[in-house]
């Protein structure tokens, strides 16, 4: 809000507010594939968002098996619930186990944009934030592209991320999800810096590449698959190229650091063993 001492950082269709330190850049923080009942992953990742300040980002997957009003109130609630007044979610496939994905809309409520859609964005900083939902129609004619195209027209950021539930590029057990290839083409031709996935159970980071996968190190997209929040994870198959850092043995969390004109990562791994790491820093085209 204007006149107050600290920094505003917008947050879209939630009409609020989020402030941080004026000295801070702000973060990002989350991961997908998150709240399994019979497993305690999810907690363990939960109780790393306690110590990290900053938003909440989901990645799809949120509440397993079926998205449900209830695997959403005894498994996610309990665990990541904890922190959702600064969560800002994105479906996955398993929220559309329930016709609408009606537990995950009602459970996150306008956060989660409209329901049906699922689609939104929002401002942190110098950085502008989009939130796709890759489990509805996503090539060019149906609404949501559409309404990406004109969000990104009207972006006037310097930097820019994008986070959903379907990576493009993944090596993990479901490979490249070839359906997101427009929504990036998009992406690439707006300069967007990053991508954030969930749905393969694993964390892999891949090199600067455009929408064909080609090395672009001046103005390519950095993905991440970070699909670690809790659900079990699952090895390796086709390694795709550009694929720089992978791991599929430790639950963790991503936690993205919004400069000026530049991002920092670091995967933080719970605790217990799980010693895997990956950090770095990149800049803004």
């Amino acid at each position: 809000m204007a006149g107050t001492t600290a920094l505003t950082v917008s947050v879209g269709v939630l009409g609020s507010a989020i402030y941080t330190n004026i000295f801070s850049a702000p973060v990002l923080v989350g991961a997908g594939d998150i709240a399994t009942c019979p497993n305690t992953g999810d907690e363990a990742t939960a109780t790393l968002l306690e110590d990290i300040e900053g938003t909440v980002f989901t990645t799809g997957d949120n509440a397993y098996p079926d998205g449900t009003d209830a695997d959403f109130e005894n498994c996610y609630e309990p665990s990541w619930g904890r922190y959702k007044p600064r969560t800002y979610p994105s479906p996955g496939n398993h929220e559309y186990h329930t016709p609408g994905a009606s537990g995950y809309f009602d459970y996150f409520g306008v956060a989660a944009g409209d329901p049906g859609e699922g689609y939104y964005s929002y401002n942190q900083g110098a950085w502008h934030v989009v939130v796709l939902n890759s489990n509805i129609a996503v090539e060019p004619g149906p609404a949501q592209h559409e309404w990406l195209r004109a969000d990104l027209a009207s972006n006037t950021a310097t930097c820019t991320l994008a986070y959903w539930h379907h990576p493009l590029f993944s090596s993990g057990h479901h490979g490249n999800q070839i359906k997101m290839k427009q929504i990036w083409e998009a992406l690439y031709a707006a300069d967007v810096d990053e991508v954030v996935n969930g749905h393969d159970h694993d964390y892999e980071r891949f090199a600067l590449q455009g929408p064909s996968g080609e090395a672009h190190p001046a103005r390519g997209i950095r993905e991440f698959v970070v699909s670690t929040g809790g659900g079990g994870l699952r090895p390796f198959e086709t390694i795709q190229p550009n694929s720089e850092v992978r791991s599929a043995d430790t639950h963790g969390i991503l936690k993205l650091t919004l400069n000026p004109t530049s991002y920092d990562w670091e995967f933080v791994p719970v605790s217990g063993g799980e010693t895997f790491t990956d950090s770095d820093s990149g800049s803004c085209h």
